[in-house]
């Protein structure tokens, strides 16, 4: 089939339990600004059980259309029953785009459709533009985050990208727009489901997850221990929506669990003040970061490039910082 047979974007609605993920949101908006210079549709793909009534939802952030794959099998993410359904609507719809985000689910379930639909699939990526031939440009950092790479599928269709949670933004909410909720039925052939889900067993830690967090008061290698950490804790405790987060140095060195990482092989984060604290900046960790509404960095070394992002730095022993602010904070709390 000929390039110009495929159209519109699609976006993988992941939702886990019946909640919509805040990754498929912001692929919604990107793909709605997407939309707009390629003059196509935006269509949500919305698998799951006795989920239809979150359709609206996704309109509201910026789908015209919703599939809807409202069915028994498709309750908990199953990677055969997922990739079957959702082969069959890439077959019959024919998207120009297919975007999935980069959690545990869609790196499961994307390089899968990849491989079926015998396209490409540029994965982890930071950027997503349109050229003047109207191909996507998708951009990702390579060789160790050390420099970035745009790639392009000028042969193959669907384009399929991945995108981490936080890179994008999502659309403001807008309850006025209309859309088509349409039921997809897919046949499922359940000779090849040779994995069950025997128990979901979930781990609390009793913390918000570092995404979501509004102030992220981030320590490296300059906090040195757990002793540090929990200078940052009490820190952390004197803002409203606050959390923990660290560089990969402390997550390999055993400090800090890896879902507090931020960085190109942890999370991205957009939080409206980051704190970085004894972090040099690596570009690793910048990728991570950078988009942060407000950052705050402290390192001793001043040529560190951490300074290079930063909106305010102190060139100063964190150690000798934390507390003072710490102390500053609380006493402001209780007038």
């Amino acid at each position: 089939m000929e390039k110009s047979d495929y159209k519109n974007i699609y976006v993988f609605a992941e939702q886990r339990e019946g909640v919509i993920q805040s990754v498929a949101l912001e692929l919604l908006g990107k793909a709605h600004e997407l939309a707009a210079i390629l003059n196509e549709k935006v269509v949500a793909i919305l698998c799951g059980h006795q989920i239809k009534s979150q359709a609206q939802m996704l309109i509201e952030y910026g789908a015209d259309e919703v599939l809807c794959i409202d069915e028994p099998e498709m309750k908990d993410y199953l990677t055969e029953q997922y990739s079957q359904a959702i082969y069959q609507v890439v077959m019959q719809y024919k998207p120009s785009i297919l975007m999935i985000g980069a959690t545990t689910i869609g790196r499961d379930l994307a390089p899968r459709l990849a491989c079926h639909l015998n396209t490409g699939l540029t994965a982890d990526c930071t950027r997503l533009e349109i050229s003047e031939e109207g191909e996507l440009m998708m951009t990702r950092p390579a060789f160790g985050g050390n420099l970035m790479a745009t790639i392009m599928c000028t042969n193959h269709r669907p384009q399929m990208s991945t995108v981490r949670p936080g890179v994008m933004q999502r659309m403001q909410r807008d309850a006025s727009r209309k859309g088509e909720v349409v039921d997809f039925k897919p046949t499922f052939d359940a000779s090849k489901f040779k994995v069950r889900l025997v128990k979901n067993v979930k781990e609390d830690k009793g913390k918000v997850d570092i995404t979501e967090a509004k102030v992220l008061v981030s320590g490296g290698r300059g906090v040195g221990c757990k002793e540090g950490f929990e200078k940052l804790q009490s820190l952390a405790e004197t803002f409203p929506n606050a959390e923990v987060s660290s560089s990969r140095a402390m997550v390999d060195a055993g400090v800090i669990d890896h879902d507090r990482q931020v960085g190109q092989t942890g999370k991205t984060v957009r939080p409206d003040l980051y704190l970085a604290l004894g972090i040099s900046g690596a570009i690793q960790h910048l990728a991570g970061m950078e988009e942060s509404d407000l950052i705050i960095a402290v390192n001793k070394d001043k040529y560190a490039p951490i300074f290079g992002v930063a909106d305010l730095g102190i060139v100063c022993d964190l150690n000798k910082v934390v507390p003072l602010l710490t102390a500053r904070l609380a006493k402001e709390i209780k007038k």
